[in-house]
């Protein structure tokens, strides 16, 4: 495997992750991004002794590991150490070949809401076309507030997940799964919204209700270049500007 192959996807990594500390789904050091790289491999933020938070990830954080969790080539993993949590990457990734990326996160808006017996509904439409969708297909909860480190356990959550792109981990964070990087943040940042949406309309003494099924019909899919390409370039220009 040539090494230098892999740097355009460990800055994607390490850029998907800026991003969604940039946009408060993690805070400090926890949280984390991989990408599939084969069948055998993937690409993950790994901490270092030096680490200095998810938001300010280097392409260097982003380590080349099998799905054991064993360095992917010799001194890959000298000086860093790969995350805790590595079976919800893995079991993700094994059982849904389709997603090639994996980014679990830990968005306060999300875990209140869950918390709250809020459940995530299609509550907008042309505010967020591609969260109302995401809503609209159902968003999963994983019910057990634990760490994931174990490849049972990742089962647990993967089973939770079932044929959804994200799910919420109570009193925890959310998995998002998705082709990109990029993808699987866009879509936590739509959840996000919703959650925070939800919140507020809460809060207002309002009631989250569904839009009408009659809406559906004029909320199309805009295509890549006009939501998930124009989105992650104005995300990578934010960052560009902090």
């Amino acid at each position: 495997m040539n090494i230098d192959e892999l740097a355009p996807l460990r800055l994607e990594v390490a850029q998907a992750c800026r991003v969604a500390a940039a946009r408060g789904l993690v805070d400090g050091i926890l949280g984390h991004i991989s990408a599939r790289v084969d069948e055998e491999h993937l690409l993950v933020r790994c901490r270092s002794d030096s680490d200095d938070g998810v938001a300010f990830t280097r392409p260097g954080d982003i380590r080349l590991i099998r799905f054991d969790g064993t360095p992917g080539m010799p001194g890959e993993l000298d000086g860093y150490r790969v995350p805790n949590e590595l079976p919800i990457h893995v079991e993700t990734l094994l059982a849904h070949p389709e997603h090639r990326a994996v980014a679990h996160l830990h968005p306060p808006a999300v875990v209140a809401a869950d918390l709250a017996g809020i459940t995530i509904e299609p509550i907008y439409g042309a505010f967020d076309i591609p969260g109302a969708w995401l809503a609209r297909r159902g968003v999963p909860v994983y019910p057990r507030a634990v760490l994931i480190r174990t490849p049972e356990l990742g089962k647990e959550m993967v089973a939770a997940m079932a044929d959804k792109p994200v799910v919420i981990c109570r009193g925890h964070g959310i998995t998002s799964a998705a082709a990109t990087a990029a993808q699987a943040v866009l879509q936590a940042i739509s959840l996000d919204q919703l959650a925070s949406m939800s919140l507020r309309i809460r809060a207002a003494g309002g009631t989250c209700k569904p839009i009408d099924d009659a809406d559906w019909a004029d909320l199309p899919d805009l295509g890549p270049s006009f939501t998930a390409d124009a989105a992650w370039r104005h995300e990578l220009a934010r960052l560009e500007r902090r």
